[in-house]
């Protein structure tokens, strides 16, 4: 797979003037319209002045799957925290992504206005792309999801500890038997330790899936790293 392969996306546009901008990944198997129209589904995930960028990961043969052909952003040697990380497509998918923060940033946004987050390996990406490739952007948030236990992202969380990290928001149902809500604790107090802001909510009942209560919690944090800026509240005043 190329480094710099072109990912197809799907946008959901501003309705004002863009001064920010959000990279949702979607978990394996989906793609970017189908986040988009399950996130659609759930709850109203718009904002007047941020754009919401969901890219569809490249098929792949994947590896917990017997090899068989999927839109996974990684491979993975299986679903476990106990395994290597799978890096040599890691760092080429972070190199896809990277074109998308860059196309943001050509656009004119700082790299502080832009967000990046997923669900399930979604947001495994978004900490990989966020910690070790951008860190500094605006925020990072990572719904049912986890990392490895010796993640190379934890050192280089710990290696930038003085100069800063995004902050993290974390959710994760308890009653999740895919992506464990142990796996999902694990990965924050380990963050944690390396130096980085966590922020982790647990929801009640809550299976390996999105839900309103979570989509609501998300869209508080976003408007709290992303506020529209104040030329924008004048213009609408």
């Amino acid at each position: 797979m190329a480094a710099s392969q072109k990912l197809q996306r799907c946008v959901v546009s501003q309705t004002g003037k863009h001064s920010a901008s959000i990279i949702f990944l979607h978990g394996s198997g989906d793609t970017g319209l189908g986040l988009r129209a399950w996130v659609r589904d759930t709850f109203h995930l718009a904002f007047p002045h941020i754009r919401i960028i969901y890219p569809t990961a490249p098929p792949r043969p994947y590896t917990p799957m017997r090899g068989a052909v999927s839109n996974v952003w990684f491979d993975r040697y299986k679903i476990s925290r106990d395994c290597p990380e799978h890096l040599e497509s890691v760092d080429a998918m972070c190199s896809s992504l990277g074109s998308i923060v860059q196309d943001e940033i050509q656009a004119g946004i700082p790299k502080d206005r832009i967000v990046i987050g997923g669900f399930s390996m979604g947001g495994a990406m978004a900490l990989h792309l966020a910690c070790r490739h951008h860190p500094d952007v605006g925020g990072v948030f990572a719904l049912s999801s986890f990392l490895n236990k010796d993640s190379v992202v934890y050192q280089a969380v710990e290696d930038r500890q003085a100069a800063g990290m995004p902050e993290l928001l974390q959710v994760h149902g308890a009653s999740d038997e895919l992506v464990l809500h142990e796996w999902g604790e694990q990965t924050s107090a380990l963050l944690r330790r390396a130096g980085m802001s966590v922020s982790f909510h647990t929801l009640p009942g809550l299976q390996h899936q999105l839900c309103a209560p979570e989509l609501q919690l998300l869209r508080a944090w976003l408007v709290r790293k992303l506020p529209p800026l104040d030329q924008e509240t004048q213009e609408d005043d």
